[in-house]
């Protein structure tokens, strides 16, 4: 990469959530160590295409640069994944950028990730509490399931594992991969235990487990590590023994 001077980056636009994708191309002087977010910032900076055409800065999100946040997410040469972790230097050129396309576009490289959201409503991912008084420390969780715990905690809602998985796409309301993990990790604690019925019914509705064909795309892309085929077998199974239970009026806790 040393030898060039410039680095060309294909991006695909659009103006607006109902007007039709164009592709525009931009020379970016190169830096070593650059990432992806940088070269969109020379591109803000100085919005002029690779013929010479004055032309409006890209729009993308972005906010902690630490591949923490989620919201830089983006497809970079076919591949979706955080655009603050992706170096030149380790890019194939021309470099291509592309909106995620399992979710609508508001403009350039943004997306609206509301899908993700009303997945996490769906299941419940949150820990309820009963009035806002200090209830005092909260039940201790042993070790061993503190620290896969903390792996799934991660999770960080950047869509690029429902951007790999094949069975979230605009003809199918499938919650998608981490939805499904979150589930398993607030059903874990042990005060989200008790409300884990209720997760587990979120995951039996419309666009639950049942939706998951088992691709494994999402593990693989996950940039956070985090073992999502794991927590869909889990849940898999979680959901069986709900049913079974329910059916024969068991009211034993999961």
């Amino acid at each position: 990469m040393a030898e060039h001077s410039t680095v060309e980056f294909i991006i695909t636009r659009q103006d607006s959530p109902d007007s039709k994708p164009y592709e525009e191309t931009f020379h970016v002087p190169y830096r070593k160590n650059m990432n992806v977010i940088s070269a969109l910032m020379e591109i803000q900076k100085n919005p002029v295409t690779a013929d010479g055409k004055e032309t409006t800065p890209v729009a993308w999100e972005m906010s902690c640069l630490e591949e923490v946040c989620g919201a830089c997410s983006m497809v970079i040469n076919g591949t979706p994944r955080q655009s603050c972790a992706a170096l030149v230097d380790q890019l194939e050129q021309p470099i291509r950028l592309e909106p995620m396309s399992t979710f609508p576009v508001v403009r350039d490289l943004i997306v609206d990730r509301e899908r993700m959201f009303d997945a996490l409503k769906q299941v419940k991912a949150w820990i309820p509490l009963d009035g806002t008084h200090d209830l005092g420390p909260g039940p201790r969780m042993p070790e061993n399931k503190r620290q896969w715990a903390y792996e799934l905690s991660k999770c960080m809602t950047c869509g690029v594992c429902l951007e790999a998985c094949p069975n979230v796409n605009d003809k199918s309301d499938f919650i998608g991969p981490a939805a499904l993990s979150q589930a398993r990790l607030f059903n874990s604690h042990p005060t989200g235990a008790m409300h884990a019925s209720e997760r587990l019914e979120g995951l039996m509705g419309e666009g639950g487990i049942a939706g998951c064909g088992n691709s494994q795309n999402c593990v693989q892309v996950c940039p956070k590590g985090i073992p999502l085929t794991t927590s869909i077998a889990a849940m898999n199974r979680a959901t069986n023994l709900h049913a079974f239970r329910s059916f024969f009026g068991s009211d034993e806790a999961l």
